[in-house]
């Protein structure tokens, strides 16, 4: 990696691409550092402390900490985010959307693009809304006027619309996917004081060093896994047909149909995070019940460091991973498009045996790479749980820095090999 961003730094047009990337990232950061006015800091950080194990705490994970400052940025590319998964599961859904995509073209991505971001300001204007309403009623506000509550909720939806501008503007003149990068930043932003932490607990003797030993090995081998299964991929032989146009022969090669292993990235973790968190986060808004009645003792059974909420995630991502295999890799089109072209898998006919051989396939790699990302996700809850210590990252989070990382890198390298292939050709 580092020597594919040397060499990336010795190619004037990559370098001004990779300054351009960091110039984002360093618009993102300072206005991640812009608290919005009319807010008690100090009282929000307090309150999303103790909301740290509900979707109020995955969203200031993914904003590096920005959400519980009520920064200009502090909902992030969330949004986009949420608005690009509702507008990918519409194209299933809505078959105008689903030709508007496969047969409009550029034209028909141009329009999925806008209506997405549309979609992301009508996201960030309600949650703008919900943020703003459970300050008001935790008391976090230091003006509660109609003026202040329109300062705040501008700003909010404004943050969040420059992000995702920002993020469009790093596709096109920087390197990498810029939401992506935003992501990246925004989580690597809280690497320095996960270790602080650390560091804090081991000198205050409620950390023992060996432990802290443990958990650096074990994100080390936690990060190796990842990098090993982000390249993992099953590859079907296909052979193509002999056929002969005029006096020519086309065909007879044979190529590969490759599956990866992890197909759908981190969105089945993200989404079962989400639900999975949505009976604590209910919770953690009602009055606390008094001890050893039955709804203390549901709160604890439902908290996120319970067994049955670990058991609940474990299921929800093997959930989530087939859905989303099944919405990006269809069987019966892979089938009938390589009957079109005249290829076959090797000892099955074209047509259904193809399509079922397919499927058959999809669905081991796919249980594969479900577990490994339920692994994935629940080993730092387990450390967590037995180590009595918060790690303050989470196996989205790695999987996330470690895809960005492999992606951008991949990015460059991709770059470097169209500039060789270009001076060749000139």
């Amino acid at each position: 990696m580092i020597q594919t961003i040397r060499k990336a730094w010795g190619i004037p047009e990559l370098r001004k691409k990779i300054l351009f990337t960091l110039l984002i990232l360093v618009i993102y950061r300072v206005g991640s550092a812009i608290p919005v006015p009319y807010v008690n800091v100090d009282a929000l950080k307090f309150y999303l402390d103790n909301m740290g194990t509900t979707i109020l705490g995955l969203y200031n994970v993914m904003s590096g900490g920005a959400f519980a400052s009520a920064t200009v940025f502090a909902m992030g590319i969330q949004p986009y985010i949420n608005s690009s998964i509702i507008i990918q599961l519409l194209t299933v859904a809505i078959p105008a959307l689903e030709r508007m995509q496969r047969e409009g073209g550029e034209e028909g991505k141009r329009k999925i693009q806008s209506i997405t971001r549309y979609s992301t300001v009508a996201i960030a204007v309600l949650q703008a809304l919900g943020y703003y309403f459970i300050m008001k009623s935790q008391g976090i506000l230091t003006d509660q006027s109609i003026w202040a509550a329109l300062v705040i909720m501008v700003s909010f939806v404004a943050g969040s619309s420059f992000l995702m501008w920002l993020g469009e503007q790093c596709n096109e003149f920087g390197v990498g996917n810029g939401i992506s990068m935003i992501l990246f930043a925004g989580i690597i932003s809280r690497v320095p004081s996960m270790i602080s932490q650390i560091y804090s607990q081991i000198v205050a003797g409620n950390l023992f060093w060996p432990w802290a030993i443990v958990i650096a090995v074990g994100i080390l081998l936690l990060v190796i896994l990842i990098v090993f299964v982000s390249d993992a991929e099953r590859r079907i032989p296909v052979q193509y047909a002999k056929r002969q146009v005029g006096r020519r022969m086309y065909g007879g090669q044979t190529s590969n149909l490759p599956m990866k292993v992890n197909m759908s990235g981190v969105l089945p973790v993200i989404f079962a995070q989400s639900i999975a968190s949505i009976p604590a986060t209910i919770g953690a808004f009602l009055p606390a019940p008094a001890e050893g009645s039955f709804w203390a003792g549901l709160l604890n059974a439902i908290d996120t460091k319970s067994v049955l909420y670990l058991v609940i995630y474990f299921i929800l991502i093997i959930g989530f991973s087939y859905f989303y295999a099944s919405i990006q890799f269809n069987p019966v089109e892979i089938a009938n498009n390589l009957k079109r072209n005249g290829g076959f898998i090797p000892g099955f006919r074209p047509g259904k045996p193809t399509s079922d051989f397919i499927a058959r396939v999809l669905s081991k790699i796919t249980l594969f790479g479900a577990i490994y990302l339920g692994v994935v996700a629940i080993l730092p809850l387990l450390a967590d749980k037995f180590s009595q210590m918060s790690i303050g990252i989470g196996g989205t989070s790695v999987i996330i820095v470690v895809g960005v990382a492999l992606e951008t890198v991949q990015a460059l390298e991709n770059q470097m090999l169209m500039r060789q292939y270009k001076g060749f050709l000139e």
